[in-house]
């Protein structure tokens, strides 16, 4: 099992850039494939992106391509989402999470075993 801690939300207007980080601890971070996912009032969370365990692959969902970008750092055991031009129907709470199994990539919800708090993302227009 891995702990996982989100944070970076808040409160920004349209246009704006916020970035998260997720903090990992409880296992080798550098073995796991890590995923960013969000669920918005009333809507079922969804994908947002994915980065492979050695950074050197990436996946996005179409509504955030071209303005979000996954990044990790395996020292720090963090991974980061940085949002830019950042609309209002990006408000969600933000999830950060880890794959079942080392060495593995998905976009699926079902394949990601531990999961963060979330955290809470308000883009105002």
């Amino acid at each position: 099992q891995v702990q996982l801690v989100e944070s970076g939300g808040g409160l920004v207007q349209a246009g704006g850039s916020l970035r998260l980080s997720c903090a990992a601890s409880g296992r080798t971070f550098s073995s796991y494939a890590m995923g960013w996912f969000r669920q918005a009032p009333g809507k079922e969370r969804e994908f947002v992106s994915v980065i492979t365990w050695s950074g050197g692959w990436t996946s996005y969902a179409d509504s955030v391509k071209g303005r979000f970008t996954i990044s990790r750092d395996n020292a720090k055991n963090t991974v980061y989402l940085q949002m830019n031009s950042l609309k209002p129907e990006d408000t969600a709470v933000y999830y950060c999470a880890a794959p079942t199994v080392p060495y593995s990539y998905s976009e699926y919800q079902a394949d990601f075993g531990s999961w963060g708090q979330g955290t809470q993302v308000t883009v105002s227009s």
